[in-house]
């Protein structure tokens, strides 16, 4: 395998981790329990959302670790415009997550 055969199926891998990151980050946002008025009876489901959306929290984070070690090769681009763009989407979902978690600390 020549190094640019490498670099093209680490950028593909990059990709592939960052879609799952992206899904992981979603799920855990749309099942997040911040609403504070909880219909009767089901409270008892409230932990295991907690549960859940804390450990999407981290499986986001870790996704969007590995992600960002396969797309940022040590070698510089010209035009660096994907690179920021792919920087502002990661620092997104990890800011979202940590506070995510942060919440579901004080929650339960």
């Amino acid at each position: 395998m020549s190094d640019r055969q490498l670099g093209q199926a680490r950028r593909f891998l990059g990709v592939i981790v960052l879609v799952a990151a992206v899904v992981t980050w979603a799920m855990g946002l749309m099942m997040s329990p911040h609403e504070t008025v909880a219909s009767t009876g089901v409270d008892h489901v409230r932990g295991v959302i907690v549960t859940f959306a804390r450990k999407s929290a981290i499986g986001t984070m870790v996704l969007s670790a590995l992600s960002a070690w396969l797309l940022f090769p040590q070698s510089r681009p010209r035009n660096p415009r994907r690179d920021y763009a792919l920087m502002a989407l990661l620092a997104v979902m990890v800011v979202t997550s940590l506070y995510q978690m942060y919440w579901l600390s004080s929650v339960g």
